[in-house]
């Protein structure tokens, strides 16, 4: 099983911009659909990013398309979230997951979590 660390999280005002990294060991993050979750204070955890293993597709929610980006380094065996524009309403804990499936999307799909980190914009 691969193991997951995220870190890159942080205190920020609206309308900045944050850089979230989960960095992998054990196994090769290319083999995996990689996914960025997030976990607003009181709210379930759902998916805002994701990047698929075989074509390097990508899947955005609503609610962050436009401002943030999911990306790989493979050297470095490293996936990031690049989170532009950040709003109030981003605020919540941000956790890097691992899928073996194509398509993935949901929690179920992701058998491997990091612990989180967590990203506070305030207004």
């Amino acid at each position: 099983q691969v193991q997951l660390v995220e870190s890159g999280g942080g205190q920020v005002q609206a309308g900045a911009s944050l850089r979230l990294s989960c960095a992998g060991s054990g196994r090769n993050l290319d083999n995996y659909t990689m996914g960025w979750f997030h976990q607003p204070p009181g709210a379930e955890r759902e998916a805002v990013a994701v990047i698929s293993y075989s074509e390097g597709q990508t899947w955005y929610s609503r609610s962050v398309k436009g401002r943030f980006t999911i990306s790989r380094d493979a050297a470095k065996n490293t996936v990031y979230l690049q989170m532009n524009s950040l709003k109030p309403e981003d605020t919540a804990v941000y956790y890097c997951a691992a899928s073996e499936f194509r398509v993935a999307a949901d929690v179920e799909d992701f058998g491997s979590w990091g612990q989180g980190t967590e990203v506070t914009v305030s207004s």
